[in-house]
């Protein structure tokens, strides 16, 4: 008598662990997805974090004060486009890492991860200008977790990714090495600048104390981040021909000012003519 040994509902192998294996799989994926800790979620929640518009400080004297939120960009570049700085977090999770990197992005929009808070080292006050020459720290705000911009000297093991150069990032502890400081974008008249207060939105260099390098971005290396393509921010100075600073390496500390289209001032009418007398009726009649 022939019995047949297999028909398709027959069941061989460890059929019931796989079973249990492929339950187990839809409960994390749906425990997962309740915690919001699927990766598309937590991006999502990481862009709609570092996105957040923030309002830069208002300078009424033309100056920098330390306690400013600022905003780094680079507005002369050889293809003359802004890059200004940003965190760039190195998991797509929360904000919560002790370092994190820097990229540069052709955003120019003062949102959470490209503002800084101007700090002192020295204990000067915060409403107190920046002056060229003077050491400070570079820290995200309270929501970005208070790092501070570091750098150190290139080893074999740490450097900047794609140049090789000299690398920056954030970390949560001050240092020596989160130490910065302003020059005059001027070689011929740095000297003559040391100790005055350093202009808002006007071009700087920002050296690393240590090392003696400029921050820099590097147009040549694009790196992929979770906000998109953006480029390397090394710590590296670039001479030209006449051993000065080419325009990767200057900055402007961006900040409202009375006037602009971000903070106007409202008009005010005057009440006087030129000849310094009032204004007859036919003159106001004029006026209005």
């Amino acid at each position: 008598m022939n019995v047949r040994t297999y028909n398709p509902s027959v069941r061989v192998g460890n059929w019931n662990e796989d079973i249990q294996l492929e339950e187990d799989t839809l409960k994390e994926f749906l425990e997962r997805r309740k915690n919001g800790q699927l990766l598309i979620q937590q991006s999502h929640s990481l862009g709609a974090t570092l996105l957040q518009k923030r309002d830069l400080s208002v300078s009424r004297d033309g100056w920098v004060h330390f306690g400013d939120v600022v905003m780094l960009t680079c507005p002369e570049a050889a293809d003359r486009t802004k890059y200004s700085s940003g965190v760039n977090p190195r998991d797509q999770c929360v904000l919560a890492a002790n370092s994190m990197d820097i990229t540069g992005s052709r955003n120019t929009e003062s949102v959470l991860r490209s503002v800084f808070v101007i700090k002192s080292v020295d204990g000067s006050a915060d409403g107190q200008p920046l002056k060229y020459g003077q050491a400070f720290h570079l820290s995200t705000v309270d929501e970005a977790g208070n790092l501070l911009l570091h750098s150190d000297q290139v080893s074999f093991g740490k450097c900047a990714k794609k140049s090789r150069h000299q690398q920056v990032s954030l970390v949560s502890e001050a240092s020596y090495l989160t130490q910065w400081q302003v020059k005059f974008h001027d070689p011929r008249l740095r000297m003559e600048f040391e100790g005055a207060p350093v202009p808002a939105n006007d071009l700087v260099i920002i050296t690393h104390c240590k090392t003696n390098q400029n921050l820099a971005v590097e147009q040549a290396f694009l790196i992929g981040t979770p906000m998109g393509r953006e480029y390397e921010i090394s710590c590296h100075t670039f001479l030209n021909s006449h051993k000065a600073e080419e325009d990767v390496n200057k900055w402007t500390f961006k900040l409202c000012m009375p006037g602009n289209d971000v903070y106007p001032v409202a008009k005010e009418t005057s009440n006087v003519t030129s000849e310094g007398s009032p204004p007859t009726s036919a003159s106001a009649e004029q006026n209005n």
